[in-house]
């Protein structure tokens, strides 16, 4: 009973942290949408889908220091010294690569200069530490410490990226804010990465290993959750591909919505050597997605207003299927944070698998709006399926005190 009222209690917080960080950048968008002209909020958005994929290094720090923490509680100083040695030098090489990559894309993605691109690596450097930082208070299950951290981030984001824009509306204003707003979150958990001065000081090599395959892990399913989007650009109809782009919206907040569950199972999965802990956040996840989905299903106008009005009013009665699609994906991530966290990293191959045969099915189908969103809704539960099933193997990992 305790342990439940536990998990309830951390599963509030870090959904309230989570709710609000993720409005403070929904706000951050309108802001942009608001203020810049639609030439510059188009160059913003592709930064941010090349600043996306950079973002799966963070979470790759924050899932192995989360792990390590969570199953050897004795060595969490080792651990915690080892990942501050290691988040500044993967924060800079991120940031680096990121930045170099989207300023050489400056001149098709039409920036007008190699700044912005810059400054979008810059951002990531200061977003790459608070994964380390918020792997130390997930793994430790400090519920409320890692929701701040989350409401930080978002907040940081709309005041310093809303001020910059409001004093010189432009893309390198934007991202001048985002890239100071990034610190905000770094200040508020600066705490957690300090371990104790003479405590034990490992090999980083395991612990970058280990951050490698978990970031490479959560590429896979980036790739996948995301490929649709790309497909409906080239395969639909420009009318088409914008009306799939109305439902992704609803697909976006069902894959979001129960994102605390992974988050506050995530100790449990890495030390519950049975798959009880496993089932349990599967139903809560899909429970989840049940009610959205006939929510939905049920008030298919009012969740027409979420995706845009009356314009989109031709996908309305299909909306339903989208927010399916999402929750179905929703249960793959916790599937591979779960993998992650036993350290059973064979799920990749599976994601990849997927990935592929949604690209060559919708491709040599030549589908349309509902065959596109119904492809991913198969792909995504056939995949859900096989990993369920398949046997899953604990690779053993050294800890600092082996």
């Amino acid at each position: 009973m305790s342990r439940a009222r536990g998990m309830l209690s951390g599963s509030t917080a870090v959904a309230a942290g989570m709710i609000g960080s993720n409005v403070a950048v929904y706000a951050t968008t309108i802001l942009a949408a608001r203020l810049l002209v639609p030439a510059d909020l188009g160059a913003v958005t592709a930064l941010l889908g090349i600043m996306q994929i950079g973002t799966v290094v963070s979470l790759g720090l924050q899932a192995v220091t989360a792990r390590r923490i969570a199953v050897d509680r004795a060595h969490q100083d080792a651990t915690i010294n080892t990942v501050g040695r290691v988040a500044l030098g993967v924060a800079a090489g991120t940031g680096l690569v990121v930045g170099g990559a989207s300023a050489i894309l400056s001149g098709p993605l039409e920036l007008g200069s190699i700044w912005p691109g810059l400054l979008a690596g810059a951002t990531l450097v200061p977003f790459t530490i608070v994964g380390a930082m918020a792997g130390v208070a997930q793994g430790a299950e400090r519920w409320r410490d890692l929701s701040l951290i989350y409401l930080a981030n978002g907040l940081g984001r709309l005041l310093f990226a809303g001020t910059a824009m409001a004093i010189e509306p432009s893309v390198t204003a934007c991202l001048i804010g985002m890239a100071i707003g990034g610190w905000v979150p770094v200040l508020m958990g600066l705490s957690q990465l300090r371990g104790s001065s003479d405590g034990p000081r490992t090999s980083r090599r395991p612990f970058v290993r280990e951050a490698v395959l978990g970031s490479h892990a959560l590429l896979a399913y980036y790739a996948l959750s995301n490929a649709d989007a790309l497909l409906a650009r080239l395969l639909l109809s420009p009318h088409d591909s914008g009306l799939y782009s109305a439902g992704l919206i609803l697909s976006k907040a069902a894959v979001f919505l129960p994102q605390f569950v992974t988050i506050v199972f995530f100790p449990l999965l890495a030390r519950d050597e049975t798959s009880r802990s496993r089932h349990l956040a599967v139903l809560g996840v899909a429970g989840l997605g049940l009610l959205a989905t006939v929510a939905t299903a049920l008030l298919p106008r009012l969740a027409l207003v979420a995706v845009g009005g009356d314009q989109y009013a031709e996908i309305a009665d299909r909306l339903w299927m989208f927010v399916l699609a999402g929750s179905l994906l929703s249960i793959v991530n916790l599937l591979v944070w779960e993998a992650i966290a036993r350290h059973a990293h064979g799920i990749v191959t599976s994601v990849w698998i997927a990935l592929t045969s949604l690209v060559v099915a919708v491709a040599v189908l030549q589908v349309g709006i509902v065959g596109l969103v119904g492809s991913v809704t198969v792909v995504a539960l056939l995949l859900v399926a096989f990993v369920l099933v398949a046997p899953t193997a604990r690779t053993q990992v050294s800890t600092p005190g082996a």
